[in-house]
């Protein structure tokens, strides 16, 4: 299962350990703190008995984060250079990942434990930024060095635009039943068991949020385990060891696509320099010498390993400038060809998967009680009626598979509770001051509270392994 080419001591291997086992406990409270959101409205609905609901939740959280493919995974592990962490040598490495898997995990802990559906995938973000920055600080390579921001400006986007959109439909998907639906019961408080059919409708969005969560925020605890990996194990995770055959050909052939096309439509580019100082045709054909002479990439030396990733990593960053110059055909074709090229970094390996998988799923058995009441009964003024819940969940389901597909992490918590105070708008319910402030000052402050929680944890830690 694990495939360590690389010597390692004891020690570090019980430190990898250690790392990992935090980054699964992540993932395990990611389970027992979002998976509320995904069966809050089925269980307060009386649409299904919690451990049903709970049971069906986690099969599908498992589901999604199997079948959900790694686009999400990739743009985590863009939001810190590996470069960074493997430059700042062992301990500073160490104290890097440590730090940021404790904030996450003590700030998810936390906002569980008063209730509050705070979002896992701020905290992760949060916690990521804020070791990049204070790294890059103590380190003397100053903000700029510490953070991917133009991968952190997509990530910070759909963070900020995902909820308003969720209150927005949800506002609007309401307004639209209580027109079209008639029957009254849909729209008055829980009383008993629901209508069939609208039963149906409940425990088919539940299942489709739960698995929806685990396409999005399961595949952030793969990046974050990647991101581990290539840290701490460069020479083993660089590249995608098991890449051979058709799918190396894929690779090279996408290098000599991007030589082709640029060539043809912007040669210039091909002057362009990157942080190295090297041009982009240098570096393109660095690498397609390395590739040519292998059958397999495990055949790649270790030391060449880490080269062939920053010389991908590098291609791929300057061609955001060069596909500028491109005409709308030639981009595409750039856009394709560049996709194909890093499948050579973006991958995960199947035992990584299967154990983010399984702590989300084992994580979804536990803990749901607190934030179901909150969801159910402290949004609005009044408690969730039928469509408010089949409504806000149809919501989830859409927004949160969609940015899952467009790889984009999305915050299930602030999209299902942001569709649920939408439906109470529409409802005229009014909604809770109190609640709604607690969920919006969690909002606010969980991405600059989990920075400065790891940033604090990485100058201890820093100390300690010193």
């Amino acid at each position: 299962m694990f495939q360590f080419d690389t010597a390692i001591s004891t020690g570090n291997l019980v430190l990898l350990a250690v790392c990992l086992l935090v980054a699964f406990a992540f993932e395990f409270a990611n389970g027992f703190h979002d998976t509320a959101n995904a069966v809050a409205t089925v269980i307060y609905t009386n649409s299904m008995q919690p451990t049903r609901a709970v049971v069906l939740s986690a099969a599908l959280n498992f589901a999604g984060v199997f079948l959900g493919g790694i686009s999400v995974a990739m743009k985590i592990i863009k939001l810190l250079p590996v470069e960074l962490l493997v430059s700042s040598g062992a301990s500073s490495g160490l104290a890097m990942v440590l730090a940021l898997l404790l904030a996450a995990v003590i700030w998810n802990v936390g906002t569980w434990y008063f209730g509050l559906p705070a979002s896992s995938s701020h905290t992760l973000i949060g916690a990521i930024l804020g070791v990049g920055l204070i790294n890059a600080l103590v380190t003397g390579k100053g903000i700029a060095a510490g953070i991917n921001w133009h991968a952190a400006s997509h990530v910070g986007l759909a963070l900020l635009c995902s909820p308003l959109f969720g209150f927005t439909l949800g506002m609007v998907l309401l307004w639209a039943s209580k027109r079209a639906l008639s029957d009254r019961r849909l729209h008055e408080p829980v009383m008993q068991a629901p209508p069939t059919w609208v039963r149906g409708v409940l425990i088919g969005t539940c299942a489709g949020v739960s698995f929806a969560h685990g396409s999005n925020d399961g595949q952030k605890g793969v990046g974050l385990v990647m991101l581990i990996l290539i840290g701490l194990l460069p020479a083993d995770y660089a590249v995608n060891r098991d890449l051979t055959g058709r799918g190396l050909e894929n690779v090279r052939a996408a290098v000599r696509s991007i030589d082709r096309t640029l060539q043809q439509g912007n040669p210039e580019a091909l002057a362009h320099k990157d942080v190295s100082g090297k041009t982009l045709r240098a570096e393109l054909a660095a690498l397609r010498s390395e590739l040519h002479r292998i059958k397999s990439v495990g055949e790649l030396a270790k030391a060449q390993r880490w080269e062939v990733r920053k010389q991908v990593l590098l291609v791929s960053s300057m061609l955001n400038q060069a596909s500028k110059k491109l005409s709308s055909q030639e981009a595409a074709s750039i856009h394709e060809a560049r996709k194909q090229m890093r499948e050579i970094t973006d991958y995960a390996p199947s035992w990584v998967i299967i154990m983010i998988a399984l702590a989300l799923g084992v994580g979804t058995m536990v803990g749901w009680k607190r934030i179901v009441v909150t969801v159910g009964e402290k949004i609005g003024k009044t408690g969730l009626t039928y469509a408010q819940g089949a409504s806000a969940q149809i919501v989830a389901m859409s927004t949160i598979g969609a940015s899952s597909f467009l790889g984009l992490p999305v915050s299930t918590t602030h999209v299902l509770s942001s569709a649920i105070a939408g439906t109470m708008v529409a409802h005229k319910a009014g909604l809770q001051k109190k609640t709604v402030a607690s969920i919006g000052l969690a909002w606010v402050l969980t991405l600059p509270a989990a920075m400065l929680l790891s940033a604090l944890l990485f100058l201890l830690l820093r100390t300690i392994f010193g």
